[in-house]
């Protein structure tokens, strides 16, 4: 008997490989990294495109320009997860977190209107049309939808404090369900990052020093965080700004007051379970000010912040302090 013995030659599997991906969308820049056997830009971008879809308020035909505009009240997938968080933020902050703030924010020249001279007759006339207990969302009859109800038909819903992080954690599901373990997804500075980067080791990600700055192109490096497992949002008031004569408006409205924020807390940066919930937290504490941010940041399990006060210092300089929650264990 002869024994014929057959090799079977098995194709070489494909090596992951740290790729990186950037460009720019929602206004502003993204740069991913991630270890994969495949180049995963393309289904980024779609992924991107999706989201515009639903969460744009620069897409005429977006979900939540269709709900603002009255023509629908069908909220998507994507829709409901922001309202949800958004709810939750909004209780625990007592406010400072609005979704509804958007008549206010277009107001003050920082949404879809161009900027001008405001009057306290008009932040009165529209305080009447904010706030969150004004909205509602229902499941629709056969539960695979919900549709969002207004009690006052000119409410406007603006997810601009809260979406760039949910698109953070979009890119982060996207990368996980094709098997990427290491990761790092920035989108404007709003982070998620899990495991190790090209070199082996930890993330390290800088918090930005707060220096007055509408060009962004001063990035001078406040602090350095490390971890191997976040999900990180930085809010602040030193690069979306202008002067009404020597008055100082910053993008940050208090809904409850319909006015810009005025205090010492130039920055806010928070992580939590989900950058969704971080960029919403951020948002909060730019709000609130330093001492009642600190104060929600603490009462919250799954939080923890760094904050950056301006104080006076000699004659009329200023120096930086910084505000650690008990929680932030995450610098070098």
């Amino acid at each position: 008997m002869v024994i014929i013995a057959v090799l079977l030659l098995v194709p070489d599997q494909p090596k992951a490989t740290y790729h990186t991906n950037q460009g720019r969308v929602f206004g502003t820049y993204y740069a991913i990294q991630y270890e994969c056997t495949n180049d995963l830009h393309d289904s980024i971008r779609a992924a991107f495109a999706d989201f515009d879809v639903s969460m744009s308020m620069f897409n005429p035909a977006s979900t939540i320009s269709r709900i603002n505009s009255g023509t629908d009240s069908v909220a998507d997938a994507n829709f409901v997860q922001m309202y949800r968080t958004a709810e939750d933020v909004h209780r625990l902050s007592g406010g400072a977190f609005d979704i509804t703030v958007a008549p206010l924010v277009n107001l003050w020249g920082f949404g879809l209107k161009n900027r001008d001279h405001v009057e306290p007759q008009q932040v009165d006339e529209l305080m009447a049309h904010v706030g969150m207990e004004r909205i509602s969302l229902h499941p629709s009859a056969d539960g695979k939808s919900a549709y969002l109800l207004k009690s006052d038909s000119m409410v406007q819903v603006d997810a601009g404090a809260i979406a760039k992080g949910q698109s953070c954690d979009m890119i982060a599901d996207l990368l996980v369900r094709n098997g990427c373990e290491n990761y790092l997804v920035d989108i404007g500075g709003e982070i998620v990052a899990k495991g190790h980067n090209a070199q082996g080791s930890p993330w390290r990600i800088g918090i930005t020093r707060p220096i007055d700055d509408v060009s962004g192109e001063r990035n001078e490096v406040e602090a350095v965080v490390q971890s191997t497992d976040i999900a990180m949002a930085t809010s602040g008031n030193y690069r979306n700004f202008y002067y009404d004569g020597e008055q100082k408006r910053s993008h940050t409205i208090d809904p409850r007051t319909g006015y810009p924020v005025q205090h010492s807390l130039l920055s806010a940066t928070v992580c939590s379970n989900s950058c969704m919930r971080a960029d919403a937290l951020a948002t909060a504490c730019m709000v609130l000010g330093s001492e009642e941010a600190l104060r929600i940041i603490e009462g919250d399990s799954v939080s923890a912040c760094y904050l950056i006060v301006a104080e006076q210092a000699d004659g009329d300089s200023t120096m930086l302090r910084t505000i650690r929650s008990s929680r932030w264990k995450f610098e070098d």
